[in-house]
């Protein structure tokens, strides 16, 4: 829309610029009319130097034959009083300007030769009028010179420019696309986890009423405390992604020095966990802080939910550059639900994506069992991190979780 106005406002600037030429050189005429046989075409010859110049951007190759047959016209004639090239010199840069190298070319020998035939006419035989003459058509060729080169630099910065621009489209798109990505992890490790934990109150409290009214109260009240936790855990991320900020952060405020609350809730739960440090703590990157907390709640959500174990073992390593998180289980009930049942989001833990001792690494994409969010959403983690993550049975008969992370 804005190429419209501005074509239009070019045809304004040569409408005005030929008539305003062909007036100068009817005007310049006037005072030799006595000297001028016939005064009628003369004039016609000055003005068909102006007023061509109308269509000097639409048609510049016509345009400047038209010119130049005028003035050569004009000189062979021998009117005399000849007005300034100014006409043949501005059709002349517009080829210099607009056309391309062949079409330049030519206009440069046709100048040359147009010169030469004016100058052999009689009354030009004064040396200086081929040097003004020569001046003026080397002026306008220069000047048509850096047009072209100034406007081939633009089009060249608006198409780097326009690179530019679709690129970061391109990685806006990557980073919403990540986003998103990050916000469905959050959402099915916050909601996953304390649901799980209401699930399994809830189960509780109905086998123990009648007969247990106090214990059934207790499993109502984890119920009532889990669901105001989890109902904060979605205020605070859906509060980071309402609040306006420079760089979009999807991560609630959580870390491994929160990792008692989440043991406590899985105790309370009736999964007995023991937790062990080895190594000496050390400072991590947030965004592996975080992944670390996560990969704990989410292993420890998948053991209430699937496992039927009594016992699991949270197991942090510390070592130079690294951090290991381990999550086992002890393996089914001995009062549990026959076999191995499902496991992990999926099948039982021989399921695919193992190895054929039952155990294997987990890559982001990899068909995992089922159509769980639990391992897949822990493997992405682990790859964004630049960590490994293997799953698998232990020699105990129970399954174990474990990722390698680098620290920062």
């Amino acid at each position: 829309m804005a190429a419209l106005p501005q074509r239009r406002q070019e045809r304004i600037q040569d409408l005005v610029l030929a008539l305003a030429l062909a007036a100068v050189n009817v005007v310049s005429l006037l005072p030799y009319q006595a000297q001028l046989h016939p005064l009628w075409l003369a004039l016609v010859l000055v003005a068909a130097q102006g007023i061509p110049l109308i269509w000097r951007r639409a048609w510049p190759i016509p345009v400047i034959i038209v010119i130049a047959a005028a003035r050569v016209a004009y000189d062979q004639i021998g009117f005399g009083f000849a007005p300034f090239p100014l006409g043949p010199a501005i059709a002349f840069y517009t080829v210099i300007d607009r056309c391309s190298a062949v079409w330049r070319w030519i206009s440069v020998a046709f100048a040359v030769a147009g010169i030469s035939i004016s100058l052999s006419a009689p009354g030009h035989s004064e040396p200086y009028e081929a040097i003004f003459q020569a001046m003026i058509f080397i002026a306008a060729w220069v000047a048509g010179t850096l047009s072209r080169a100034k406007r081939a630099n633009l089009a060249a910065a608006q198409s780097r420019a326009d690179r530019a621009e679709a690129e970061l489209d391109r990685v806006v798109s990557r980073e919403a696309a990540a986003e998103r990505a990050r916000i469905a992890r959050e959402l099915h490790d916050v909601v996953a986890h304390h649901v799980s934990l209401m699930a399994v109150q809830a189960e509780a409290a109905t086998s123990l009423l009648p007969d247990k009214p106090a214990q059934a109260r207790r499993s109502v009240e984890i119920i009532g405390d889990t669901a105001r936790l989890a109902l904060t855990e979605l205020r605070r991320l859906l509060g980071v992604l309402r609040g306006p900020s420079e760089r979009l952060e999807t991560a609630p405020s959580a870390s491994l020095g929160e990792l008692g609350g989440v043991l406590d809730q899985v105790r309370g739960a009736g999964l007995a966990v023991d937790f062990e440090v080895v190594g000496t703590p050390g400072p991590l990157a947030p965004g592996v802080d975080l992944t670390a907390y996560r990969i704990v709640q989410e292993a420890l959500t998948n053991t209430i939910r699937h496992a039927h174990a009594d016992r699991a073992t949270v197991t942090l390593s510390y070592e130079p550059g690294y951090i290991t998180v381990c999550v086992a289980d002890s393996g089914p009930r001995q009062d549990g639900p026959p076999g191995d049942g499902p496991s992990r989001d999926g099948p039982g833990r021989d399921g695919p994506g193992r190895n054929g001792n039952g155990s294997g690494a987990i890559t982001p994409g990899s068909p995992l069992a089922g159509a769980g969010l639990g391992l897949a959403g822990i493997a992405e983690r682990v790859a964004s991190c630049g960590g490994n993550l293997t799953v698998g049975p232990t020699p105990a008969g129970g399954f174990a979780v474990t990722a390698r992370l680098p620290s920062l």
